[in-house]
């Protein structure tokens, strides 16, 4: 049998909560289900950014995003650093990809076109940013062109929080679905791998107005954020700005200018827009199934980062690391990996890149920096995991300005530390506060867990040397 192949589904945005049946009851996503059950799912995965670009840089090169010297969102990938795509293309795959790749800088103030690439390893490049027609490059937007079909967002019902854009088969979603059916369909005599990378459910919250309606009508189940009034008075300068207003603006999404209802109408946008995924993910099993293809490919299923969804009185995200902000949905099935799995082990996104090599048996390039899940996946070993976590923010946005905002997360299965360097830390015990609510720094009580976690802190800060170039001689 040939080598697997490799289904690459990444969406952007999507906090961890966010699978019908698992951990939320709510939104519906029966196809994600079906994923689980065909393979196993990483219940405590953790982005190296809460921002997209550092985040992307880490998972497509298994390196920290220091390491890649892309930390920030604007930043463009140095040409010298290897993507996972790249390794696969020199061993003989087919690579493509549809929609957002964001390791370069992408604005229409500094990109007429495409962002800049490296050598990626993608010869097929379907690339959408996002769906908004800032670019005549942007493929999704030429698609709609050529079909009649305008791109014209609209305020649901007047809404300042919610929007609706297109019918479910014009969506940004369905099209970068479209496009991997297309790719794998014509291609069942080679290995390939293929990267989805949707938009959703990124803002703004604009599903289509079909799923809206779904999830308005069930207005009541919505939860309100997690948020206790007054909790931000001994944490961050910048949570405090960002509560006046997302990304620091001061105008969107001002937390106490909302409604009960309002804060209820954005989840359930976001979850229409989840359901959207839901729908796109089954499609693309379907076409695998139809190919005879399903078999013999490994279908990853994750996120760059999460969305504060309105807890700890924030929207969007920023410099702050709060599970819904940095932990995300992971789902792995295929040949070799173990199925209606669980894993209740530390693991990150930069663990992707080993594993994926792994699981071909191509051979590691020297930068990589995760540890491999490989093992985990077959059911090889019944190790944990790692003992920790780590995510970091130096500067990553360009929204917050005297101080910006640089730092460092560490966490645990039972504590999370979070240090704003040169300004205040935070610390969190999530056996008797999971919902990181109450910042302990403070607490007499904690010195020595506050010892401890500042020496993982260090000694994480230290695994993030870049290994690279690497040692050939006694000196």
């Amino acid at each position: 049998m040939s080598k697997p192949n490799v289904l690459w589904i990444c969406t952007d945005q999507q906090r961890f909560d966010t699978i019908g049946g698992f951990n939320n009851q709510v939104v519906q996503t029966p196809n994600l289900v079906r994923l689980m059950k065909s393979g196993m799912t990483f219940n405590y995965c953790f982005s190296q950014s809460p921002v997209c670009t550092p985040s992307r840089a880490s998972f497509l090169t298994g390196r920290y995003p220091r390491t890649t010297r892309t930390r920030q969102n604007g930043q463009s990938i140095p040409t010298d650093e290897v993507l996972v795509p790249r390794l696969f293309a020199d061993s003989g795959y087919s690579c493509g990809l549809s929609g957002k790749l964001h390791l370069s800088a992408c604005h229409p103030s500094v990109c007429e076109g495409p962002e800049r690439r490296i050598n990626d390893g993608y010869t097929v490049f379907h690339w959408s940013h996002h769906p908004n027609p800032d670019w005549e490059t942007n493929a999704y937007i030429q698609w709609l062109s050529q079909n009649g079909v305008e791109f014209s967002p609209k305020r649901y019902q007047n809404s300042k929080y919610v929007q609706t854009s297109v019918p479910i088969e014009w969506h940004q979603t369905t099209w970068c679905a479209n496009k991997a059916i297309e790719f794998f369909t014509n291609r069942r005599s080679e290995e390939w791998l293929f990267s989805v990378n949707f938009f959703d459910p990124h803002h703004p919250f604009d599903p289509p107005q079909e799923l809206l309606e779904k999830y308005l009508a069930r207005l009541g189940d919505m939860e309100l954020p997690n948020y206790v009034p007054g909790e931000l008075a001994n944490k961050s300068i910048f949570q405090n700005i960002d509560h006046q207003g997302a990304y620091g603006s001061y105008q969107s999404f001002v937390y106490d200018e909302m409604s009960p209802d309002d804060h209820r109408m954005v989840r359930a946008a976001y979850y229409a827009m989840i359901e959207l995924i839901d729908i796109q993910v089954g499609r693309m099993l379907d076409a695998l199934s139809d190919t005879g293809q399903l078999e013999n490919t490994i279908v990853v299923f994750m996120s760059d980062h999460g969305e504060m969804l309105g807890d700890h009185g924030i929207y969007w995200k920023g410099p702050y690391f709060y599970d819904p902000a940095v932990r995300v949905p992971l789902i792995m099935a295929g040949p070799g990996i173990e199925r209606n799995k669980v894993s209740e082990a530390l693991v990150e996104l930069v663990d992707l890149a080993p594993s994926l090599l792994d699981a071909v048996g191509l051979p590691r390039h020297d930068g990589l920096q995760g540890q491999s899940l490989w093992p985990l996946l077959t059911g090889e070993t019944a190790s944990a995991g790692r003992t920790s976590v780590y995510s970091e923010y130096y500067d990553a946005m360009p929204w917050h300005r005297n101080p910006s905002p640089r730092a460092t997360m560490v966490r645990t299965t039972t504590h999370k530390l979070v240090r704003y360097h040169d300004q205040n830390t935070e610390l969190y015990d999530l056996k008797i506060d999971p919902t990181e609510t109450t910042n302990r720094w403070d607490d007499p009580s904690c010195s020595e867990i506050k010892l401890a976690l500042l020496q993982i802190m260090a000694d994480r800060m230290a695994e993030t040397v870049d290994p690279l170039p690497r040692r050939i001689a006694m000196w």
